[in-house]
């Protein structure tokens, strides 16, 4: 019975490995990624305190203070923008 046999690459000894790419034994991110993402997450954290509150200390008494432009508005508009800044931070390549 006949078998054949690979051809042997007279380039490389046996056993020899490939050239690996050079790889980055750091983080996964740079410094610039991480105050874009504490920034993000501080914007968040505002966006729900200033939600926090207008309630009333009675529940007989309905109180007006939930619909101020603070917690209907401003509030919401800082969370959604603190989410935008941490997707950001994550997908922005770091320098090198």
């Amino acid at each position: 019975m006949v078998t054949k046999n690979k051809p042997v690459s007279k380039d490389k000894p046996l056993g020899a490995k490939a050239a690996e790419p050079e790889s980055r034994a750091g983080f996964a991110f740079g410094k610039e990624n991480y105050r874009l993402l504490l920034i993000g997450l501080a914007l968040i954290v505002l966006g729900f305190l200033l939600m926090i509150g207008g309630g009333s200390k009675d529940p007989n008494v309905f109180s007006q203070d939930i619909f101020n432009f603070q917690r209907l508005t401003l509030a919401p508009i800082l969370i959604l923008a603190g989410y935008v800044v941490e997707i950001f931070a994550i997908m922005k390549k770091p320098k090198d």
